[in-house]
């Protein structure tokens, strides 16, 4: 997790040189068909194709529609009608959706060590973010809302994966659901894909798109899938509130901006939450 962490973190300075080439919805579309293609091959290369009951092939399908298609849309969608200070702000209560959501479909319970890591993380996660400067207001309403629902869907997704069973490796639970969630994501940035012209994407564009794909999308939803597995839903969802660190810290050696006291705190108050989850 701490991989996923430092992949994720870094991964929104290299989709900036990407998005600075092609439009979001273009991006996403072409990242999904190239993440799921490669998805789909390691699963077949790795486990080969087995059956699985109808059931549970409709629940990875489901999961794939929230995860990935509704998630992604949504996600993408708000950050255009948002800053990202809200967006980093908004989305610091997933870990507590999924700890909420958990405890009350009966998937994890919630400890008393799990609130004081849940409290410390998440108000953690807002001193880093909010030195950009949050500001709700009229004009990013909308977005807001889309950023709040992606922050549901990836809560929904992540407490789905505990429920499909331990005889369903992670490996296969992430790539069937990315299979069925793909589809919605390509067709929702068909169009841009049409409309772009290709000779103006840069070449650091298209590395960027490609690392995206493969690290961030096939390498790390794995490992997350598979984090769920093995620890559980809260203390994997933890994790993710390191990513705004890394991020600043991405920040801090590429474009020299310079890490705050309060995002200092909030780093200590991050690593002092995930540390304590991991108590036994």
């Amino acid at each position: 997790m701490l991989g996923v962490v430092l992949v994720w973190g870094t991964n929104y300075t290299l989709v900036k040189e990407a998005l600075g080439s092609m439009p979001p919805l273009a991006f996403i579309s072409i990242r999904f068909a190239l993440a799921a293609m490669a998805m789909g091959a390691l699963l077949l290369a790795v486990e080969g194709w087995k059956p699985l009951p109808w059931k549970t092939l409709a629940r990875l399908g489901v999961l794939g529609m929230v995860g990935n298609t509704v998630y992604q849309v949504l996600f993408i969608s708000g950050l255009a009608h948002t800053t990202a200070a809200n967006t980093g702000m908004l989305t610091a209560v997933t870990p507590v959706m999924i700890a909420v959501l958990g405890a009350a479909l009966g998937v994890e319970r919630i400890t008393r060590s799990l609130v004081v890591s849940l409290v410390l993380a998440v108000v953690g996660m807002v001193l880093v973010v909010s030195v950009r400067g949050p500001e709700l207001s009229a004009q990013t309403r909308w977005g807001d809302t889309l950023i709040l629902g992606s922050s549901v869907c990836w809560a929904l997704y992540t407490v789905g994966i505990r429920t499909v069973g331990p005889e369903v490796s992670a490996l296969r639970i992430t790539a069937l659901s990315m299979l069925t969630g793909a589809p919605g994501v390509v067709l929702a940035g068909a169009r841009e894909v049409q409309a772009l012209d290709f000779s103006q994407v840069s070449t650091g564009a298209w590395v960027a798109l490609v690392y995206s794909a493969l690290i961030p999308l096939v390498a790390a939803y794995f490992l997350w899938g598979r984090s769920v597995q093995k620890v559980g839903t809260n203390r994997t969802a933890l994790y993710n509130t390191g990513v705004p660190v890394v991020a600043a810290l991405t920040a801090w050696a590429v474009r020299g901006e310079q890490p705050t006291a309060p995002q200092a705190l909030g780093t200590a108050f991050i690593l002092t939450g995930v540390l304590l989850s991991r108590r036994k």
